[in-house]
């Protein structure tokens, strides 16, 4: 016999290598074909709910590593939560309409947008064809939830729901008809709503001109050139100081705080304080328009800063929200020239036909014609761009459909609501916020095909619109049998009751709205549509730090408008995905990873792990080097549990001593492991998963692996099998 007969070695079937990237789809069609998702379901059938909802991501493209951070994190709690006794459905959610998959439909039709039957069934089949593509993907990642019946906000179901919804919204007085300025994309020929609005940098005019008034001159700053066609007016602060400077042969006018700055740029050498003059005295003074025969009223207006200009702001109310609110209050005319692509109209000759930027830079020119452009020069500044098509947008005051914020004291009730709702992290509660209280009413009507068109009508007699609560919930009915297609495929009178008539004039005959509905609105109704009454609200939102103006925002509006509370208990916002430099990832650096490269290289498995050691609530990083850091701690793990394995071949549970027994190292190390699982399972429920991973990395690694199993060697080898020692 050899000294190999005398030991105890492991024996396990456990591999050595894990070969993540070829055994886990076998392992996932199993789960898959032993329907373990329902039976977990089955299972906790009687236990109390616990419920994560869903925020949609849009069906477009292949899942990035922010959908896979967002998904895993969102399947970590809801298995923690059903390992700890609750009932945990999870329903995937796809967001379906929208500009991104309208855009490239159109192109296939080349830029054909007349044919809209053809144009949604095509966005639909574009819709469809992703969902499929970005559920196996998901599936791929180990997330459990019910695949085969996510919510869609283009299925007939959801699109009935939410117009239903919206009645209820109309019925309480929230929508209406409003002509004011919005954010417009001259690209996309559409209104944004504020969560549609990313800020960057752009390059733009920076003037400083002069208006005449009676014996003075007003001295004038803007980057928007274009806008000054529209000018009606001249906004001054109340409580600032103006001063009358004398330069050569005019008399300036400009806030008495800046005059040192503006003198210096526009290059006044010798000049004289004339008079000092308090904002209120310009208030109904008369100015000349530069190039145009208008007069422009003196106003008075608290927005004006001292912060950068002279004091004196131009205003336009067809193009700017505080000059259209002030422009209000001294019923000022509204003047929006621009069309739908941004163009100028015949109503300013001479501008007629061009673009904002084309405009400005006419403008520009004409006023040193006229001897009343001081300064010209460029500015970098921080300016709204399209989400979408990433052009810069413009304010135009157009005819939209609104959902005012302050109805029935919405904004405060949200507000109120924010307070009861625990945000993770706690920074992020300012920025939900801010947000709610900075918001402007809610642009829902969008100048596009695919979307849930709105049930509005227009009578052919009055012209007047139709909105009515009755008709809106018989439309949605229609749309909960047909879909929201056959808008597109029957005339008004399909979707009028027999013998309507226009309640402004008694009119008979009716046209059908052409706009959609926002699709944050779409979104943002999915908690009342998607979950039942016992499941709502939700226990828990998860998305990223852009949804604070984006689907946080649109689902409190909604939800504090028709049921008077927040859709959520605990809301948690995790990071961006950067790059190891800590830089966003953008083709053009080349730094962009796939996650399913990853997956195809190391296993979902590792995916996993980087977002379970990741602090997610901050930006994350992923490149090469972390993605090695973590192959080695997965090995460690690994191969502790190959050891312990090894060691457990001849285990049977009779075998289990009691807790009296056991020598004092390993009490000592179940103590140590009791204290491990109680910390660990306080971070799982504080939501901090990375601090499950450094605790229980710091227990395998320094209290298993360097500590206990190394001292167990011998025991374990060389020992009777059946020895208590071992």
């Amino acid at each position: 016999m050899g000294y190999k007969d005398t030991v105890n070695l492991p024996k396990t079937d456990f591999p050595m290598r894990a070969s993540l990237p070829q055994r886990e789809p076998g392992m996932i069609k199993r789960w898959d074909g032993m329907k373990v998702y329902k039976k977990m379901l089955e299972r906790r059938r009687n236990a109390p709910l616990f419920v994560l909802h869903d925020g949609p991501p849009y069906s477009n493209g292949h899942i990035h590593l922010g959908h896979t951070l967002n998904k895993v994190v969102k399947d970590i709690i809801v298995k923690y939560k059903y390992l700890s006794g609750y009932r945990t459905p999870f329903v995937p959610g796809w967001d379906n309409h929208g500009m991104p998959i309208e855009n490239i439909v159109i192109k296939e039709f080349k830029g054909d947008k007349s044919k809209i039957r053809e144009i949604r069934k095509r966005c639909r089949e574009f819709a469809g064809e992703w969902i499929d593509i970005q559920r196996e993907e998901f599936r791929r990642l180990g997330v459990f939830g019910d695949w085969d019946n996510p919510y869609l906000t283009m299925s007939r179901e959801y699109e009935g729901r939410e117009i239903l919804f919206f009645a209820d919204l109309v019925e309480k007085g929230y929508v209406y008809r409003g002509y004011m300025p919005i954010h417009w994309c001259p690209v996309c020929e559409t209104a944004l709503a504020l969560a549609e609005i990313e800020y960057k940098e752009k390059e733009s005019p920076s003037i400083w001109f002069t208006m005449e008034g009676d014996g003075i001159t007003a001295v004038v700053w803007t980057t928007t050139p274009w806008t000054i066609i529209s000018n009606v007016a001249l906004a001054f602060h109340p409580d600032y100081e103006y001063v009358v400077v004398k330069v050569k042969d005019k008399n300036y006018v400009l806030a008495r705080e800046l005059l040192e700055k503006n003198a210096n740029l526009l290059g006044w050498e010798n000049f004289e304080v004339k008079e000092l003059l308090k904002g209120t005295e310009f208030e109904g003074r008369e100015f000349r328009h530069p190039f145009i025969d208008r007069i422009s009223r003196g106003i008075l207006a608290d927005f004006v800063t001292l912060e950068e200009g002279t004091g004196i702001v131009h205003i336009a109310p067809g193009h700017g929200k505080e000059d259209f609110e002030v422009g209000r209050e001294y019923d000022l005319p509204v003047i929006s020239p621009v069309d739908e692509r941004g163009r100028f109209t015949r109503e300013a000759p001479g501008f007629e036909g061009l673009t904002t930027d084309e405009a400005s830079r006419k403008v520009v020119e004409i006023l040193k014609e006229k001897k009343s452009l001081l300064r010209e020069d460029k500015i970098v500044h921080q300016y709204p761009h399209c989400w979408r098509c990433k052009h810069h947008l413009i304010f135009r005051a157009t005819e939209q459909w609104f959902l005012s914020i302050d109805h029935r004291e919405l904004r405060k009730k949200a507000l109120s609501e924010i307070d009861k709702v625990e945000w993770i992290p706690p920074e992020s509660k300012n920025r939900i916020y801010a947000s709610v209280e900075e918001r402007p009413e809610w642009c829902l009507s969008r100048q596009k095909v695919w979307g849930l068109p709105i049930p509005a009508f227009y009578c052919k007699n009055c012209k007047k619109a139709v909105l009515d609560p009755a008709v809106i919930r018989r439309v949605g009915e229609i749309f909960l049998e047909h879909g929201s297609d056959i808008w597109y495929e029957r005339d008004a009178s399909f979707f009028l009751p027999p013998d309507y008539t226009c309640p402004h004039c008694g009119g008979k005959e009716f046209e059908k709205e052409n706009d959609i509905l926002d699709v944050w609105f779409d979104s943002g109704v999915s908690s009342l549509v998607v979950l039942r009454d016992e499941e709502w609200p939700s226990h828990v939102y998860l998305e990223g730090p852009d949804q604070h103006r984006g689907w946080f925002n649109s689902s409190l509006m909604v939800s504090c408008a028709i049921r008077e509370k927040a859709p959520y208990r605990v809301v948690i916002t995790h990071g961006w995905v950067l790059d190891e430099q800590g830089r966003a990832m953008h083709k053009a650096l080349g730094n962009v990873i796939s996650p399913l490269e990853v997956i195809g290289k190391y296993g979902a498995d590792l995916v996993r792990l980087w977002v379970g050691s990741s602090d997610y609530t901050q930006d994350v990083r992923l490149g090469p080097q972390i993605l090695e850091r973590l192959v080695d701690a997965y090995r460690k793990i690994r191969n502790t549990y190959r050891f312990m394995l090894g060691n457990l071949y001849d285990f049977t549970p009779e075998d289990a001593l009691p807790s009296n027994e056991l020598l004092p190292v390993d009490r000592y190390i179940l103590s140590v492991f009791q204290v491990v699982k109680e910390k660990i399972k306080d971070f799982y429920e504080k939501y901090t998963f990375h601090r499950v991973y450094h605790t229980y990395m710091d227990f395998v690694i320094k209290y298993l692996s360097s500590f206990y199993l190394d001292i167990l060697k011998d025991r374990l080898y060389t020992y009777g099998k059946t020895s208590k020692e071992r």
